[in-house]
């Protein structure tokens, strides 16, 4: 796999670096800054840029805007952002389209886990650290969604299935599947996304009301 990094701690950017290749992908293009990045990502090609959410040049969420960027500019790139801080605004377009990923930085030390999410999100599929979206989750909200809802909410984030989440509350099957249903409604999701509207139903919530 051919892989660009975005990060502006070298420390960490080399040790990424050498995790990945060690790991037989090819590292084909390294940046410190969100403006650098988007420019290495257009000359490359990769087929996935893992980017750091704060980023110079303002070390806000310029490197989720340049995610945004990327994707807009170059839709075949996947996009795996890392961050020690939760971000949600620019991540519900990412999600819907697939081959996004959004990990604690801590995840790199589980390099088996990170090795598989990194393939996961390279084929177009999806990787949400359940952390993420757990800290959120805790936060008070006053949103549409009943408590109920909000625990059904939480467990999907977890990548929990309805029969999962059947068993962890205690409910059967069919009274998961009403909820999910609801929940769906309620964010406005339409019926016919499949592949990626539960992750997508989350981080919809988390932008809106997290």
């Amino acid at each position: 796999m051919r892989i660009v990094i975005g990060e502006d701690s070298t420390l960490f950017r080399e040790g990424l670096a050498s995790l990945l290749s060690h790991a037989g992908h090819e590292v084909v293009g390294r940046a410190a800054d969100a403006e650098a990045l988007v420019a290495v990502v257009g000359e490359q090609e990769p087929d996935l840029a893992i980017v750091d959410v704060r980023m110079p040049p303002d070390l806000t969420d310029d490197g989720a805007r340049a995610a945004r960027r990327i994707r807009q500019a170059q839709p075949g790139v996947a996009i795996l952002l890392l961050s020690q801080h939760v971000e949600t605004r620019h991540s519900v377009e990412l999600v819907s389209q697939g081959g996004f990923g959004y990990l604690l930085k801590d995840r790199v030390l589980e390099v088996d886990d990170f090795l598989e999410s990194i393939a996961r999100v390279a084929a177009g599929g999806s990787a949400l650290d359940p952390e993420v979206v757990g800290r959120l989750l805790g936060r008070p909200t006053t949103g549409a969604l009943t408590p109920r809802e909000r625990e059904v909410l939480g467990l999907m984030a977890e990548g929990c299935t309805n029969v999962a989440i059947a068993r962890r509350l205690w409910l059967t099957e069919r009274t998961v599947e009403t909820h999910v249903g609801s929940i769906m409604a309620k964010l406005g999701l339409a019926a016919n996304v499949e592949e990626h509207r539960r992750v997508l139903a989350v981080l919809t919530y988390l932008a809106e009301y997290g």
